[in-house]
């Protein structure tokens, strides 16, 4: 496994590669807000051998490159994904997104068809309605926000992101390493910029769209999500012709941390396709 920094226009993203080429597709994994690629960590080590995978860290998240002005939307990381296919000479590839991540691989699905082989959503947001009240008072009071403490913003959104563990002491775990990047001023700006561009607005057309996604496609959600409920995912199995869905038990939101065999066999399945 091996990391390495991209430049897309003067941007970098962080990604890591891992498996080994063979006949199937390429896997690209994309997280959702303010995580990073740690989340795929349980599991990338359990996708079927042949196929080379991808992880990347979103441009305001892990090791990538601070935002500095540069879109935050959905469409906007949708086309640096794109990029990052061109600039990895990757013409085709299997996409994998988690929360955010997962509007980021249908919107990338819907720009460019022919690039996405496979879709398979976890969690995923999606339509009107999926914003929870603690991240939308975040966003709102974000130009306040921009003046207190970073420890004191990254304390609110952790909070508002714990519920989704089923597993609160290895959440915590988690929320810490994903907290790293932000100790700063800088870092404390890449974080409101991450919750300013969460527009309901823009999931709503993306949700009208989904019918017109060709690749195939598997929809997991965990039963009793409390940040992206699982009618969502029923709605965006509804929407996406041939799709499939996957209610998992015992998890919340954050299934490839807590579920990594249940994820990689629903992604084993899709693969097989």
């Amino acid at each position: 496994m091996r990391g390495e920094f991209v430049d897309l226009n003067g941007a970098r993203l962080y990604c890591y590669a891992a498996g080994t080429r063979g006949r199937g597709e390429p896997v690209i994994f994309v997280h959702g807000l303010a995580t990073s690629s740690h989340l795929w960590g349980g599991v990338v080590p359990l996708v079927p051998a042949g196929h080379r995978v991808v992880v990347l860290d979103l441009l305001g998240c892990g090791r990538s490159d601070r935002p500095d002005g540069r879109a935050m939307t959905i469409h906007g990381h949708a086309e640096r994904l794109l990029a990052l296919l061109d600039a990895l000479r990757i013409d085709r590839a299997c996409m994998v997104g988690h929360g955010l991540g997962g509007a980021i691989a249908a919107d990338a699905a819907l720009t460019a068809p022919a690039r996405v082989s496979r879709l398979c959503l976890i969690n995923a947001i999606c339509f009107d309605g999926w914003l929870t009240r603690p991240l939308r008072v975040m966003r709102a009071l974000a130009p306040l926000l921009a003046h207190l403490p970073p420890a004191w913003v990254i304390a609110a959104l952790h909070t508002s992101l714990a519920p989704g563990y089923l597993y609160r002491r290895s959440g915590a775990h988690s929320l810490a390493l994903y907290a790293r990047p932000y100790g700063s001023a800088e870092g404390r700006a890449a974080v409101l910029s991450q919750l300013a561009a969460l527009d309901e607005g823009e999931t709503g057309a993306l949700g009208a769209r989904l019918r017109a996604i060709t690749a195939p496609t598997a929809i997991i959600c965990g039963r009793d999500d409390p940040l992206v409920d699982r009618e969502i995912g029923e709605q965006m199995h509804r929407a996406v012709p041939g799709s499939t869905l996957h209610v998992l038990d015992d998890t919340r939101h954050f299934a490839p941390e807590e579920a990594p065999e249940a994820v990689t066999e629903v992604l084993t399945g899709l693969l097989a396709r």
